[in-house]
């Protein structure tokens, strides 16, 4: 077995040297630019923005030609997106594909320097298999196109999972992905692996802390000092719950036998407000998240299993998103405002005196302070129920996805317990439920495509029990 030195010595170490020798900018921190929002600047102003920062790559969730035009002769490498509802249409017609590419790619390339394009967002994890079965064609039809146009070499395709692809994640050295998915992720891993595009992954370590919100959790998530967890199949203790989460995906991908499909973290956040019975977010918390990740990035040390290279990491997100449904929280991951100031510094700025690793208690931060929402006890119970705002047919694909993976949904049929009221959003909230208390009270097994959030307060009604449990 391969001798480890201490991985915390080696973060410091490096840390401290490439904050005294920091370039002005880094290949490997990204953003996200999400647009669900009625007060976001032009995009002109965002593409100043951007080259006044660290961050070099930004991620499109569709194809905006304002902002690809926008980001023209700036350097900053582009993700571009194809909707999940643009699919079956790529995956049934090559000439559909070749028009999507001839649209949003011909037209500003080289110049706007786009790099990957997406095909879809958490398609395996959404529970509408016609979706997952036609995505992998929906992806050789766009990379077909994109050879037809000479872009072939320059230009990957790839889609963007959730964690819940995964099985089991701990410990990291065991991850492995869920069986339902293996057929289909095989033939993805074997696009990925041929075309050298690489596997986007969404882990949030947020979510790992709303779902176990005891003080060592936080400080595990936040990059800050703890005992760490240890991983007994391979003597590495684990010092921070990012590396672990990309870790966990590292290894499920070499079982499969793709030990060279290279990981992109193409989401991970922390928002800064939410709703009072919200756990985790605040400005302390949000700043010590993406600021110590930051500078886990730059130090270069890398993951155990991956070490001496930072993977490639969006953060999520540049601006808030006002019109988004749900908890606060969701609208609360920005970290610039819409006048383009900082919501609080974490070293991205070229001309920032921040840009370094920030101190382990996030409490001394400049940003303004909201107060931290009140914890669980530890081992409180939680429920995962649906947001508001979802419509009945995502309501209904969760109730699919549920009952399809060996829940027994018996409670919701007719003369059930919990048939009455016979209402879609009644009963996806039972069997969104009872999939997370049986599959493991992950945070990942209450996402169901970011349309479920966990809940403290009961749902159980009359004669109508909701399992509940805690992590």
């Amino acid at each position: 077995m391969a001798i480890i030195l201490p991985y915390n010595s080696i973060f410091f170490l490096v840390s401290l040297f490439f904050a005294l020798n920091l370039a002005n900018s880094q290949s490997f921190i990204g953003v996200n630019y999400g647009q669900v929002a009625d007060n976001l600047p032009p995009p002109a102003a965002t593409a100043k923005l951007l080259q006044s920062t660290s961050i070099e790559k930004v991620r499109l969730y569709g194809s905006d030609p304002a902002i690809i035009k926008a980001m023209a002769n700036t350097g900053i490498g582009i993700v571009i997106g194809a909707a999940n509802g643009d699919i079956p249409a790529l995956a049934s017609d090559p000439n559909f594909a070749k028009n999507w590419v001839n649209t949003n790619v011909v037209p500003f390339y080289p110049a706007s320097k786009i790099i990957l394009i997406t095909v879809g967002n958490e398609v395996m994890t959404s529970g509408d298999q016609g979706l997952i079965n036609q995505m992998l064609p929906a992806i050789q039809n766009v990379q077909n196109a994109l050879n037809s146009a000479s872009l072939g070499g320059q230009i990957k395709v790839s889609t963007v999972h959730s964690m819940a692809v995964l099985r089991q994640s701990e410990p990291p050295s065991a991850g492995s992905f869920h069986p339902d998915f293996i057929p289909v992720l095989r033939g993805m891993l074997a696009f990925n692996n041929a075309t050298g595009s690489p596997f986007a992954i969404n882990p949030y370590p947020y979510f790992a802390y709303r779902s176990d919100p005891r003080p060592e959790t936080l400080a595990f998530c936040l990059f800050q000092p703890n005992s760490g967890r240890f991983d007994s199949n391979t003597n590495i203790n684990y010092m921070n719950m990012f590396d672990a989460q990309v870790d966990g995906i590292r290894s499920a991908l070499n079982s499969l036998g793709f030990k060279s499909v290279e990981i992109v973290v193409a989401e991970t956040g922390w928002p800064y407000k939410g709703d009072s019975d919200e756990v985790g977010p605040s400005y302390e918390n949000a700043k010590a998240y993406n600021g110590n990740l930051i500078a886990h990035l730059r130090s270069m040390v890398g993951t155990p299993l991956m070490p001496g290279k930072s993977v490639d990491t969006y953060l999520f997100a540049l601006y808030d998103e006002d019109l988004k449904p749900g908890p606060g929280s969701e609208r609360a991951f920005g970290l610039f405002k819409p006048d383009l100031s900082m919501t609080y510094d974490v070293g991205l700025s070229k001309t920032s005196s921040n840009n370094q690793r920030p101190t382990p208690s996030p409490s001394t931060g400049t940003a303004p302070k909201s107060p931290v929402n009140p914890a669980p006890k530890p081992n409180q119970t939680v429920w995962c129920v649906p947001k508001e705002g979802v419509s009945d047919a995502q309501l209904q694909a969760n109730i699919d996805y549920a009952c399809g993976h060996g829940v027994d949904c018996s409670a919701i049929q007719p003369g059930g317990a919990c048939f009455e009221p016979n209402t879609v959003a009644s009963h996806a909230a039972y069997a969104m439920n009872l999939l997370y208390q049986t599959a493991g009270r992950n945070p990942w097994n209450c996402d169901f495509s970011h349309t479920a959030t966990l809940s403290s307060k009961n749902p159980s009604y009359n004669g109508c029990s909701y399992p509940g449990g805690s992590t």
